[in-house]
């Protein structure tokens, strides 16, 4: 089995219901994904929900992601994640965990960065 593909951030991307809606090119659960993910400053349509994952260049990429500091950053530093990075966990990656109420992201990499160091 192929390994999952993380997220500069943790986020696993092929749990991600964005790119399951992408890969599956399926309507409803864009729609879904649309309406659960819009806030009071964005409204989000299914035509948004659209991404190939974090690491995908070239491709489709969430509009979220085409802006993030953390992916901006790990593909500056050259980094597989961010559990790999010499300064992990940096201010501005504990920041997008507490903003995003991501915890799981930041156990995959914490969990990433254990195997590192055995």
């Amino acid at each position: 089995m192929p390994e999952k593909m993380i997220a500069f951030c943790g986020i696993v991307c092929d749990d991600c219901r964005a790119l399951i809606a992408t890969q599956r090119n399926d309507v409803e659960l864009r729609k879904e994904v649309a309406k659960a993910w819009s806030t009071d400053k964005e409204t989000l349509k299914p035509e948004d929900i659209n991404c190939d994952g974090c690491l995908a260049t070239g491709r489709r990429l969430f509009k979220f992601c085409e802006v993030c500091q953390v992916r901006r950053c790990g593909y500056e530093r050259g980094v597989e994640n961010c559990a790999y990075c010499r300064e992990f966990p940096c201010e501005k990656l504990t920041g997008f965990w507490k903003s995003f109420n991501v915890t799981e992201a930041k156990a995959t990499l914490d969990g990433i960065r254990k195997k590192l160091r055995t």
